[in-house]
């Protein structure tokens, strides 16, 4: 059983729409960018695909694209994009699921391999699963955000990540566990209620997935702080990083 909190119907159907910024072309743009060049001529495996944000346009730029889904409904609003001949999902979790076939590319997207709770799924996602359906040479890419510790004084745990009318949104942490809380409070309609979810999160340093990889027999190639290359630094937010498999 996977520690990852299952997305049900009503949030699979809103991802979409409420992550415009992320389904921008700006954003969209570069991350395919960035991961076709890493998958040439082969195939890409996306763990934990949603509703297709990534894939499908990954797919649609000539690269055959695999999925692996926990939510069925999150797969079903992919299904509506594209056939299971197009691009093949397989539900399950991304610690353990396998997908027939070798791939050049395998990668998480958006944070989400923080859905997995505990310090040992995450070795196994790297272990067990990216590193097993890696072909020789092949490579796994995550994208991440660093966890905002540097904004916590002495005995505060909550860190805000947006302050808008529409979405006011905050992180609640625990250093001890290693697990932050995402509160969002989204305005719905024009009657001024605001719908109210929270989603769990285990964070892990750079420096800790790079000894994930290692134990996994994968090999830091790449960092940087976003999907257009840009220089990661102590100040980055987030990283895209890369590890490939040895030949």
């Amino acid at each position: 059983m996977t520690s990852s909190e299952l997305w049900g119907p009503e949030s699979a159907e809103r991802y979409d729409s409420e992550e415009t910024e992320m389904t921008s072309a700006a954003v969209l743009g570069a991350t395919v960018d960035f991961l076709a060049d890493l998958a040439g001529d082969g195939r890409a495996l996306e763990f934990a695909i949603g509703t297709g944000r990534v894939g499908v346009p990954l797919r649609e730029r000539g690269v055959p694209v695999a999925g692996i889904e926990l939510s069925e409904h999150m797969a079903a609003v992919l299904r509506r994009k594209v056939d299971e001949d197009t691009l093949p999902v397989v539900l399950g979790d991304m610690a353990t699921t396998v997908v027939p076939g070798e791939f050049s590319l395998v990668y998480l997207v958006y944070n989400t391999i923080s859905n997995l709770l505990t310090q040992d799924e995450q070795v196994e996602c790297f272990r067990s699963n990216a590193a097993r359906h890696l072909r020789p040479g092949g490579r796994f890419v995550i994208e991440l955000g660093v966890p905002p510790l540097r904004f916590l004084p002495p005995g505060q745990v909550a860190v805000p990540f947006d302050v808008s009318e529409r979405h006011p949104g905050f992180d609640t942490i625990d250093p001890v566990e290693q697990l932050l809380v995402s509160h969002h409070f989204t305005r719905d309609g024009e009657d001024g209620r605001y719908r109210r979810e929270a989603s769990r999160h285990r964070y892990a340093w750079p420096a800790e997935l790079d000894l994930m990889a290692r134990v996994a027999g994968l090999r830091l190639e790449r960092r940087v702080a976003d999907w257009d290359g840009s220089p990661f630094t102590q100040d980055s937010p987030k990283h895209v990083s890369v590890w490939r498999k040895p030949r």
